[in-house]
């Protein structure tokens, strides 16, 4: 695993990816704040693993 995202607050883990397997999470709410376009990017690497899950 490696870690994406962390909190700046406190470095507590927000996100994380798995190294060799197409797969990642992130445990926040990215859109809260400062608009709705803030997680987008989380969509589209997710759509692409969709479309091509070989990488």
């Amino acid at each position: 695993m490696e870690i994406t995202h962390l909190n700046l607050n406190d470095n507590t883990v927000e996100g994380f990816r798995h190294k060799t397997l197409p797969a990642f999470s992130v445990q926040y709410h990215p859109e809260a704040a400062p608009g709705p376009n803030d997680a987008k990017y989380f969509f589209d690497e997710f759509a692409g693993m969709i479309e091509n899950p070989q990488g």
